[in-house]
């Protein structure tokens, strides 16, 4: 592929186009809106055309302005405009050719780019719908469960803990007593004299006499 060092200067090219279109000098010039011994002299290399003018001159030549830009040395030889540049000179194509390979490789290429641009935004919303699906499921992982205590054994108070003390804060001789009644259990009620146990002891010991007589008369 020809680079713009391989191919002729900027008035070289408008030369060189302007010849394959086989239109003169003066009606280039016309086409263009400038005067005929500018276009001359653009021509011959004697004057350095404005990015105006270039384009103006693109239009009537029916190129494509980056490709009248890339030969003046406006643009660098990048994003496929050397590819413009020498269709632009290919000696072996018509002015119509030139024209129409221009138009589909700008199209393609314009195709290309919105395509890459879709598939960027669709890549990049796949990947904000990951991270929020990720940050929502760390949310709910991490949250706290609801509140809750196990209730505690209620503990027995011990007669100590409440009971009067020493100033040296040891309990006193009542509350260890105290204490120890309790944890051992009440002591056992001493037996009741009552009148209906005195009369049942008194018909036990006459009994018990009558018996004891019956057996003496026995003997005797």
């Amino acid at each position: 592929m020809a680079t713009p060092k391989d191919l002729p200067d900027v008035g070289g090219f408008i030369r060189d186009l302007r010849r394959n279109a086989k239109i003169s000098l003066r009606q280039l010039a016309e086409q263009a809106g400038v005067s005929n011994p500018y276009l001359s002299q653009i021509e011959r290399g004697l004057r350095k055309p404005s990015a105006e003018v270039l384009q103006q001159l693109a239009s009537a030549l029916r190129v494509s302005t980056p490709a009248m830009y890339l030969r003046a040395g406006l643009l660098d030889d990048k994003e496929g405009q050397g590819v413009l540049a020498a269709i632009a000179v290919d000696p072996d194509l018509t002015m119509a050719q030139k024209q129409s390979l221009t138009q589909i490789y700008e199209t393609f290429r314009r195709e290309n780019s919105r395509l890459a641009e879709a598939e960027a935004a669709t890549e990049a919303a796949e990947a904000a719908t990951e991270a929020a699906q990720a940050g929502s499921g760390a949310g709910q992982a991490a949250a706290p469960s609801a509140p809750g205590t196990a209730p505690e054994a209620p503990g027995t108070a011990t007669p100590a803990a409440t009971g009067p003390t020493t100033p040296e804060g040891t309990p006193t001789e009542a509350v260890l007593e105290s204490v120890a009644v309790t944890e051992a259990g009440p002591a056992p009620a001493p037996p009741s004299s009552t009148p209906a146990r005195k009369a049942a002891e008194q018909a036990t010991a006459v009994e018990t006499e009558q018996t004891a007589a019956a057996v003496e008369e026995e003997k005797s």
